[in-house]
């Protein structure tokens, strides 16, 4: 029979769901190919509420989570040979507002997050700008640089992962365009202080429909589903797992040729093992060099 741990083990386990920030998130038109030498910055900053928390498909009265986000991001484009690619950078820092479970008030882990590398290739490039397909491959590696304690809830998660990903852009004409994106995170096991952390892999579906008014501002629905990921702390399941549908909401403009801003609002409809959140709210300042 397969063991299922208290709520004070799961509660240790929190550290590693409490925040979305370390999916491999993709926006509205990410997977356009720039030219090489092209380097762009980003700047992200998210509020993510909470008062919903399911643990083995029970709701856990009085739990509540409130943090800030801000996630510094860098693109490098280049060629390899003739084939698009780009390098990524990105780094995560958080700010835990609040943090209950079962009206008990958590300890918290804030700062630096765990960084992620990546690289991306196009073998597939855009014959027509308005129907034609785009078709990108990346692999992430996320790094334990967050500062990371299982009886703390933050966004550290204490171990690496690996995570291949693949991007679609397809055109649509007159204006819309379908972004799709799929991933899959394979994460590390690790023991801390002899007791044994484990996740399944987890998957995650991003789809968007886009309206783009010329180059400069585009309007965007989008939906997010993640499965996957049951944890266990040493050999007994947590309940806790990575099982979340969100809807989204995006507007992006170009305040002049190299400067972007991009809003989006989220919401969860359905959440099974963490934190459901009431809002997501993201803004992005994109600068390009």
């Amino acid at each position: 029979m397969k063991k299922t741990c208290t709520l004070g083990a799961a509660a240790l386990a929190l550290a590693m769901v409490a925040a979305p920030a370390q999916a491999i998130d993709v926006g509205p038109a990410d997977y356009t190919i720039l030219p090489g030498g092209t380097t762009i910055g980003m700047l992200y900053w998210q509020h993510l509420k909470s008062d919903k928390l399911t643990v083995n498909g029970a709701d856990v009265p009085g739990s509540e989570f409130e943090a800030d986000v801000a996630i510094l991001r860098s693109l490098s484009y280049f060629t390899l040979g003739e084939t698009p690619a780009v390098f990524h950078l990105v780094v995560p820092f958080a700010s835990i507002g609040t943090a209950s479970i079962g009206a008990a008030p958590q300890e918290v882990s804030e700062g630096i997050g765990d960084s992620t590398l990546g690289l991306t290739v196009w073998p597939v490039e855009p014959g027509s700008p308005d129907t034609g397909t785009t078709l990108g491959i990346s692999l992430f590696a996320t790094l334990p640089t967050g500062d990371y304690d299982p009886a703390r809830i933050g966004i550290g998660e204490g171990t690496f992962a690996i995570t291949p990903q693949v991007g679609l852009i397809q055109g649509l004409g007159g204006g819309f365009y379908l972004d799709g994106v799929v991933d899959v995170a394979f994460h590390a096991d690790h023991t801390e202080k002899g007791v044994r952390y484990e996740r399944d892999p987890s998957w995650q579906v991003q789809t968007m429909l886009r309206k783009q008014w010329g180059p400069a501002t585009s309007l965007a629905i989008g939906y997010s589903g993640q499965r996957g990921g049951d944890q266990s702390v040493g050999g007994a399941s947590t309940g806790l797992k990575t099982h979340r549908d969100q809807i989204r909401l995006y507007g992006s403009h170009f305040l002049n040729p190299t400067t972007q801003i991009q809003g989006m609002v989220g919401k969860d409809i359905n959440v099974e093992g963490g934190f459901e959140y009431d809002s997501v709210m993201q803004l992005r300042l994109v600068k390009v060099f």
